[in-house]
């Protein structure tokens, strides 16, 4: 298989799409003022072939913040496209275009992964895909877009998650999770309580108020709380797997979340590690993995984004991802890894 990948930072679709030919697949990556005029385009450009598209910032070993980016997929795959509908009432009602797509393609063992783009509600969307996905040997990976709004095949869907199925004629496909954040105590536990799913909200931790506990943990004011995530966020307790929760702000004594946090979930504190160490051990990893790479398509959280770049690293880290070959993706509000929501995290599907 091929991918391919075109960026113009003045969001010229045209040139953007310069070099490509004959996709299978096509991905785009627009930005708020420009995403429904591309959409249109590309329609009219590349007819019945399948696309989606979000709104997101997009790289390779650069990152382009406002134009338009276009990953696509020739040669040596099976591609299909669809959308779920009312992700934040009803997912499940569209549980049949999965499966629909899933026939199309018709997966073998671990050669196919699903690339998803949702407006919210991320979590419950996840389980419904993936409940049936995972019974199919299907990857999935991908990530929430701004805006609210999503395409898929030509046409835009607000309350919704697009998705496509690529099968790898030519090899394997694998996902991985990048996690820069590790426990500051493994024994550390705290339990959540009196939360609101609605606001992703935690009242208490251990049976006191949310917002005083992480305050006392690492000695910090108030007004210090909606930035220390970048070094401190919480992390859930999933088994072995530690699933992040970056912190939004404070509401009364309590904290508001960027996932959704329920009575009695396990969490613990995160604190930064080495990024540079875990990166590269990320590309070794994935150079053990594979004998050869076709490509590797990423969301990078919009808080990794930021934090990178207020560091001077975020070209210092897509040069160490760009070692893989073929590395592109995009920059989200939250991280999908087959059944998993997550913040703050990088995930990546990897072909052969």
């Amino acid at each position: 298989m091929r991918q391919f990948y075109g960026t113009s930072k003045s969001g010229n679709l045209k040139e953007a799409l310069k070099g490509l030919s004959s996709p299978e697949l096509i991905i785009l990556m627009s930005n708020p003022d420009q995403f429904e005029k591309h959409v249109t385009e590309l329609e009219a450009l590349f007819p019945n072939v399948p696309s989606i598209g979000v709104i997101d910032m997009c790289y390779d070993t650069k990152v382009t913040e406002k134009g338009v980016g276009i990953t696509a997929y020739t040669e040596g795959v099976t591609a299909a496209a669809d959308v779920i509908g009312q992700v934040s009432s009803m997912p499940a009602k569209y549980i049949s275009r999965v499966e629909q797509a899933v026939a199309k393609v018709k997966p073998g063992m671990n050669d196919t992964v699903c690339i998803d783009f949702c407006t919210g509600n991320d979590a419950c969307v996840l389980t419904t895909i993936y409940s049936y996905l995972g019974k199919k040997n299907v990857k999935l990976m991908g990530g929430t877009g701004d805006g609210g709004k999503v395409s898929c095949n030509g046409k835009i869907y607000e309350d919704a998650c697009a998705f496509a199925l690529i099968k790898n004629k030519g090899g394997k496909v694998e996902v991985y999770k990048e996690n820069i954040y590790r426990p500051i105590d493994k024994d550390y536990r705290l339990i959540a309580s009196k939360t609101d799913r609605n606001k992703y909200y935690i009242g208490e931790l251990n049976g006191r108020p949310a917002k005083q506990v992480y305050m006392d943990i690492l000695k910090i004011p108030e007004k210090a709380i909606q930035t220390q995530t970048f070094q401190n966020p919480l992390g859930k307790l999933n088994g072995q797997d530690i699933c992040i929760v970056s912190l939004k702000g404070v509401e009364g004594n309590g904290l508001i979340c960027f996932r959704q946090v329920n009575d009695s979930d396990v969490l613990t504190m995160l604190e930064l590690r080495d990024y540079r160490e875990i990166a590269r051990d990320t590309v070794a990893k994935i150079q053990n993995d594979f004998r050869s790479i076709s490509a590797v398509f990423a969301v990078n959280c919009l808080f990794r984004y930021i934090y990178f770049s207020q560091n001077n690293a975020m070209d210092e880290y897509l040069n160490t991802m760009g070692q893989l070959n073929h590395f592109c993706g995009f920059v989200g509000y939250g991280e999908h890894y087959n059944s998993q929501f997550v913040n703050q995290s990088m995930s990546c599907v990897v072909f052969e």
